[in-house]
């Protein structure tokens, strides 16, 4: 187990409120810097790896234009104990947590922010020859094997979402010959207007788009992908960001989780087995009405899940979240992009912003998330508003866990 020599391990101050944030993503470090608020909490995160993951970044690391990854101490409050480790597992009863190393963290309060991944390819051959990309780990086997294929090799990747808009776009950019291969339809989280820019684009790119009731995957072999009516595309490396899925951590430690695996909160992203146990990011499901898995969905989540634990230090009723949305913004390579606008419960407008002025946008926005990161690091509890979806409110009471789905897919 590895720690962080610039802060302090949960517990160690005498009298102080130790809470432990497990998961160093987006909203794990956002949640982090804003516990710091208080000088009588003693703030541990615990992450597998010992720098952050620009995981909004991570296509762009793939194509060769960005790192992809951002030392902990630009985004990280001082004040806050990074130990590099895994989590087994979970002891709500005993307010402790296993990890893999073998050492034990005890806990006042426990904020899970675990994040999200690729989701398993149960198509066959999928899982020896698609490379996933929802982590660091599968980004960097992903970039050798792009670096490793001939530069005239046919890359192909399959899935029409944002991550798999971003990845192609970034490789067609940078000269390679690449198939996005969508299912059904490309780019179905946007309207119709932003559909047919990111089209456009990516026909600019060279970009062979496949889409259409045969375009589902029915195999992956070594050299190729093989569709649902019959078609065979050729495929030296082939990428797969076909869905994602969140650890099931709380569900083996018996905690409470929605069919996907998300930890079961209130409104107040309070875990319903436990108040001591709270939930932010991807893996957090309150009133079991997920928000889409996205940053700026974890950037606000994450310091209200930290609100949440404050507010139960200090004796006082939590507030219930508020979460509104701006935008769904995807890069298409780096001078082209699509910035598609949308109501607070993040329904799509007609209305979008392309080209170049997209990709600076976006550009923009990505620069915007670090700085964002270190500003609550040194700043805690700065930001004292969220946007607020005032329809999420009639969902909660209604209960109706089908619109949420279906405006999240």
């Amino acid at each position: 187990m590895t720690r962080n020599t610039t802060g302090s391990t949960a517990g160690t101050a005498t009298g102080s409120t130790a809470v432990v944030v497990i998961g160093g993503g987006y909203a794990g470090v956002m949640a982090a810097n804003r516990l710091t608020r208080r000088e009588d909490v003693a703030v541990t995160l615990i992450n597998p790896r010992s720098s952050f993951v620009d995981r909004i970044r991570l296509h762009q690391f793939v194509g060769g234009s960005h790192d992809g990854v951002v030392e902990y101490g630009k985004v990280l409050a001082a004040g806050v104990g990074l130990v590099v480790d895994t989590v087994a597992e979970i002891d709500a009863a005993g307010r402790s947590v296993a990890l893999a190393s073998g050492d034990t963290v005890a806990y006042d309060y426990l904020v899970y922010a675990v994040g999200s991944g690729s989701a398993e390819a149960r198509v066959p051959g999928a899982a020896e020859f698609a490379h996933p990309l929802g982590g660091w780990e599968e980004a960097q086997r992903l970039r050798a094997a792009v670096a490793a294929a001939p530069a005239s090799a046919a890359l192909t990747v399959v899935g029409g979402g944002a991550t798999g808009i971003e990845t192609a776009a970034e490789l067609a950019e940078v000269g390679r010959k690449v198939t996005l291969v969508c299912g059904d339809v490309l780019a179905p989280s946007l309207h119709e207007s932003g559909r047919r820019a990111v089209a456009k684009r990516l026909a600019r790119l060279g970009v062979t788009v496949v889409e259409g009731a045969g375009a589902r995957v029915a195999e992956v072999t070594r050299d190729a992908v093989r569709l649902a009516d019959g078609r065979e595309v050729a495929s030296a490396v082939t990428v797969w960001t076909a869905g994602f899925t969140v650890p099931d951590l709380a569900a083996r430690s018996g905690l409470s989780t929605d069919s996907l695996g998300r930890l079961l909160t209130d409104e107040t992203l309070t875990s319903v087995d436990d108040e001591r146990v709270v939930a932010a990011g991807d893996a957090a499901a309150p009133s079991d009405l997920p928000y889409r898995m996205s940053c700026q969905a974890a950037v606000q989540l994450g310091p209200q899940a930290a609100e949440t634990v404050l507010s139960r230090i200090a004796g006082e009723r939590p507030a219930e979240v508020e979460v509104g949305f701006v935008s769904q913004c995807i890069s298409l390579g780096r001078s082209g992009g699509v910035l598609q606008l949308a109501d607070r419960d993040d329904t799509v407008k007609k209305y979008y912003v392309g080209g170049r002025a997209g990709a600076l946008i976006k550009e923009i926005i990505c620069k915007a998330v670090p700085w964002q990161l270190g500003y609550e690091a040194r700043k805690p509890g700065a930001r004292k508003w969220w946007a607020k979806d005032a329809k999420r409110a009639v969902l909660v009471e209604r209960g109706d866990v089908r619109a949420i789905a279906e405006q999240a897919a």
